[in-house]
């Protein structure tokens, strides 16, 4: 007999295979058992040991954070400040502040000081209804301090009750300790931190910021080589600020996504196609510096290129621990259709982590990550934030 079926609810279930709009299964049912999903459909339903009545309410795939600096130390708060007194993202970072200041601060933290702060921020995700988050590197530019801030990450997937993947983001900034020597820093990552990261099994992906302000592509493409001869995925930061032909680079590559691209060329959107890349669409970012270049969303949309959306949570150009939020800001902000939102935290956020084959859809086979809702359309998840939160969250067939 089956563990759990969950019956009178109308289904989300994102499959493209259902004709209906967000693949919408009307007056429906699903069972579970040992953690997956088993079966769904309309009419007669299996036998079960636990039977749930869902009262005519909405199942939903879990959300996914595909896009998420979850630890650090300190803040900076007063480059918001900053911003808002008219100075630019690059005349702070120049100045010493942005990426470089919260190095300093997460070098300086002990572990649980990291474990707590990114703990706080999680939690917060979680009672969205958030089951799976990628958690990135990024703020340690060592060795020692980015192999710290992976183990942190393995940490609180064993204590809490989410999926983490993680990433490696060595190259994100330059630390001062390598100043005006970008190549030997490159080394360093590549050579040791790639190998070490492996060694322990703390990274599932690497990830670049290729920008001015960051590192060119030569030597994005240096990381990549080096991750993929260590059966690494690679994902990038690309085209934020600028176009390098930074997601051209990560589709060389087969990557699993490129993030940001607001300054992606419509010309370059084919490559991301021929390679399955998945677009990750960062609204708070864009909403935080106040940009103004929109990523070319129809160009993505008429390719059929997965568009996912993620909430970037960082310190200091997205502090946003909502995804509920962001979903509705890539409505706003990006012009995307509610059920594009919802597909973009779940079905193309599982892709954009290489999760496809477990999670992001109610389909048979897949993690019974499931949220329940207490809504009268699916394009409430979008439409508003903050007015309703899951009735109930059920991770691996577990209700939380």
């Amino acid at each position: 007999m089956l563990d759990q079926l969950i019956e009178n609810v109308h289904l989300i279930t994102l499959d493209p295979e259902q004709p209906a709009a967000y693949g919408l299964l009307e007056n429906a049912w699903l069972a579970i058992d040992q953690g997956k999903i088993h079966s769904l459909g309309q009419g007669a339903a299996p036998e079960a040991e636990l039977t749930v009545d869902g009262q005519g309410q909405f199942i939903s795939p879990a959300l996914i954070d595909c896009h998420n600096h979850l630890i650090w130390g300190g803040n900076r708060a007063q480059e918001f400040e900053w911003r808002l007194q008219g100075r630019s993202y690059q005349e702070i970072a120049q100045a010493g502040g942005g990426i470089a200041s919260t190095v300093m601060a997460t070098r300086a933290a002990t572990d649980e000081e990291l474990y707590q702060g990114a703990a706080q921020r999680l939690q917060a995700l979680l009672d969205e209804g958030v089951t799976t988050i990628e958690v990135k590197s990024g703020y340690g530019l060592s060795l020692e301090q980015e192999l710290r801030m992976l183990r942190i990450a393995k940490q609180l997937s064993a204590e809490f009750p989410v999926h983490i993947s993680t990433t490696l983001l060595a190259a994100h900034a330059l630390p001062l300790e390598f100043k005006d020597n970008a190549d030997a820093y490159i080394d360093l990552v590549c050579r040791e931190i790639i190998p070490a990261a492996v060694a322990e099994k703390l990274a599932d992906a690497v990830d670049v910021f290729c920008e001015g302000v960051g590192f060119s592509p030569a030597q994005c493409r240096r990381v990549f080589e080096a991750a993929k001869a260590h059966g690494l995925a690679v994902k990038g930061h690309v085209e934020q600020l600028s176009d390098l032909g930074g997601a051209k680079l990560v589709a060389e590559f087969d990557g699993w996504s490129v993030d940001h691209i607001e300054y992606l060329q419509a010309a370059d959107v084919a490559h991301l196609r021929k390679s399955d890349t998945v677009a990750v669409l960062l609204p708070g970012a864009f909403y935080s510096l106040k940009e103004t270049q929109l990523p070319p969303i129809a160009a993505l949309r008429n390719a059929n290129v997965a568009m996912a959306v993620a909430t970037d949570l960082n310190p200091g150009t997205s502090p946003l621990a909502s995804l509920r939020l962001a979903m509705n800001q890539a409505c706003v902000l990006f012009g995307l259709t509610p059920e594009e939102s919802l597909r973009g935290v779940t079905q193309h956020a599982a892709q954009a982590l290489g999760l496809s084959s477990h999670k992001g859809l109610l389909k048979v086979g897949l993690d019974a990550d499931l949220l329940m809702w207490n809504i009268g359309h699916p394009s409430e998840l979008s439409y508003g934030f903050n007015l309703v939160k899951p009735a109930a969250i059920i991770r691996e067939g577990n209700w939380l």
